[in-house]
């Protein structure tokens, strides 16, 4: 008997890894409006109400993959080195997170435009808090004379995926790269 829960365990496990790996693969593919969960599920050889089951939702898959991306990219600002995790000024940190931040869209843009489609604002809010507190928490520090909240929130706002994708689309994620770099720099140059 608790061999055979074990096994249910590590088939759902398997199950979810794959619904998880088949789904990035699919939105990088065909890009995030023209993904089914039917082909989700198809792709990753289970029943559709497997993946309602395990995830409740189109949204909730999203999520899940979000959720995942995010949590790299949180450990690194949490207990990473420098200067992106603590020990470097506060100015260094922002420029480095904003940098990774980058990336991390730029990496996962379909996955993110899938998200942002998919989720309601209080969803998207959930994750966005901890980017949000990390921020301002940083502006406070470097640049104790700017409004650190609101400056934070106009700050991430330069990320949004469907900006992001124009730029890859147009060839230009460079320049986009150079120009949220360059922002946050004259930001936190304020001090």
């Amino acid at each position: 008997m608790g061999q055979e829960l074990k096994r249910e365990r590590s088939d759902a496990a398997r199950n979810r890894r794959a619904i998880l790996d088949v789904t990035e693969s699919l939105l990088a593919q065909f890009g995030a409006e023209h993904v089914s969960i039917d082909q989700i599920a198809t792709a990753a050889g289970v029943g559709k109400g497997t993946i309602f089951h395990r995830f409740g939702s189109r949204a909730g898959l999203m999520r899940a993959l979000v959720l995942e991306r995010a949590q790299t990219l949180r450990d690194a600002v949490n207990e990473g080195d420098p200067p992106l995790g603590p020990g470097a000024p506060a100015s260094d940190r922002l420029l480095a997170f904003f940098d990774a931040m980058f990336r991390l869209i730029v990496d996962n843009v379909e996955l993110m435009i899938a998200y942002d489609n998919a989720t309601t604002d209080s969803q998207a809010e959930e994750i966005n808090a901890f980017w949000h507190r990390h921020i301002t928490e940083l502006l406070k520090v470097a640049t104790p004379d700017v409004d650190a909240v609101v400056m934070s929130r106009v700050l991430l706002s330069v990320l949004n995926p469907d900006v992001v994708l124009h730029h890859i689309r147009t060839r230009q994620t460079e320049r986009l790269a150079a120009s949220v770099h360059g922002l946050v720099a004259a930001v936190v140059a304020q001090s």
